[in-house]
């Protein structure tokens, strides 16, 4: 793919940005999951029995957006490029904040305004809540659809593509690993979950608006090289189907399941630990900052591992995830599940380089359809929310990540091989 670029253009400047928008997904979609206690504190008073049920939903309406927005994210680079597609992706975000400040508005003046099912009353903000969690996951969708292939394609010199995927990764990390503190430190100001009040929504969403509407001025005046070989023209015909493709097909169920495991740990964690083991939120705090740093963690070591291939990367990785998942369960120790993140910290990197290989000018169209596997963000940690609820406790519900950890071995050993090639 990088014989095909032009070797005069410089992509230095362009990859810093990728990266620092990397870091805001990141930080943002962390940041969103964190809001899953303090809304049930918040919102859900007197949902009853479904407290945890409606609580996933605010992570599944996020992810939701991937499936439903990726391919518009392919459509909209094909239409008006890459700078065109980040800066379209940015304006949806900043609505998606505004739903957010609107939610508590909301709730504020019309306290009454709820939806009754029997004896569960949910507020009507909640929804307006989950509508933004939506809106800015289809800007996360939106953009990453942007970022992934453009990091990996990229000419920077003495780089590789998985070499920047992690970099990008690592900046993520950073986004993640400082979001649970923004949530808990600055947003509620360290307060335990009872304490939590709603209008204390309010300024840090339009704060957060007024950041990205800066990065959309600046983006705007920045230059933004597209590269040539990596997707189709407006009018051109492709000759086959993207999902003809077997390693990119597989890819798709890998990275739902990762990104499923993922999101199960770094969110649902929270409330294991909270609700069986009755820990308070500074330690809910401090675990998933160590989740998420493990990611970092590891994301620094994998830009480093130019030299090992990225199959191999990624069948140690989910081995290793699996005898940690099973170790946790059986101890009932949810810091051994912490450790996760550091296996965790590669996979995306790994399995995307994997599905993309040797797709030519289907690499951005690949992209949009990578996307849909996201979904499993949503899915995956709404079913543990379920199961947890059928059970009593979560202490079991975690099979659910084992098995998305087997699933992946899979890929690394059989699913990722590469039957038909573009190029």
């Amino acid at each position: 793919m990088n014989s095909k670029l032009q070797p005069q253009t410089n992509y230095f400047g362009p990859f810093l940005t990728m990266v620092f928008l990397f870091l805001i997904v990141g930080f943002l979609t962390t940041a969103n999951g964190q809001f899953q206690g303090p809304l049930k504190a918040a919102f859900l008073s007197d949902a009853g029995s479904l407290k945890n049920t409606l609580t996933t939903l605010v992570t599944f309406s996020w992810f939701l957006a991937y499936p439903v927005c990726g391919r518009l994210g392919s459509k909209w680079i094909e239409c008006y490029g890459y700078k065109g597609t980040l800066i379209r992706g940015l304006m949806v975000m900043t609505i998606g904040l505004l739903l957010f400040f609107l939610s508590s508005w909301f709730t504020m003046h019309l306290p009454d305004a709820a939806l009754q099912l029997n004896d569960h009353s949910i507020p009507g903000g909640f929804f307006i809540f989950l509508l933004g969690s939506f809106v800015v996951g289809a800007s996360a969708t939106i953009l990453q659809v942007v970022i992934n292939p453009y990091l990996t394609a990229c000419n920077v010199k003495s780089t590789q593509a998985v070499q920047r995927l992690a970099i990008g990764g690592t900046a993520n990390s950073v986004g993640t690993t400082i979001a649970p503190y923004f949530v808990s430190g600055i947003v509620f100001g360290g307060l335990a979950l009872e304490e939590v009040k709603i209008q204390q929504l309010m300024v840090p969403f339009l704060v957060l608006a007024a950041v990205v509407f800066i990065i959309i001025f600046i983006l705007l005046r920045l230059s933004l090289p597209d590269i040539k070989g990596t997707h189709h023209e407006m009018g051109e015909k492709l000759e086959r189907s993207v999902w003809s493709f077997s390693h990119l097909a597989y890819g798709v169920v890998a990275i739902f399941f990762y990104v499923g495991c993922e999101v199960c740990i770094g969110t649902n964690i929270n409330l294991y630990v909270s609700e069986d083991l009755g820990l308070d939120i500074s330690v809910c705090t401090l675990m998933a900052t160590l989740y998420w740093g493990g990611l970092l963690v590891g994301r620094l070591l994998g830009s480093t591992l130019s030299t090992i291939h990225p199959r191999v990367q990624l069948i140690f990785t989910t081995t290793m995830a699996c005898l940690l998942v099973i170790m946790a369960m059986l101890t009932n120790n949810p810091w051994i599940l912490v450790a996760v993140g550091l296996c965790h910290s590669i996979m995306w990197g790994a399995i995307f380089t994997l599905a993309v290989s040797k797709l030519g000018k289907y690499t951005s169209v690949a992209s949009g359809v990578f996307m849909i596997g996201v979904v499993g963000g949503a899915l995956l940690p709404l079913l543990q929310g379920l199961l947890a609820d059928w059970m009593g406790h979560w202490r079991w519900s975690w099979s659910i990540v084992l098995f998305g950890e087997l699933v992946m071995l899979f890929y690394a050993l059989i699913g990722s091989k590469v039957r038909q090639s573009a190029l």
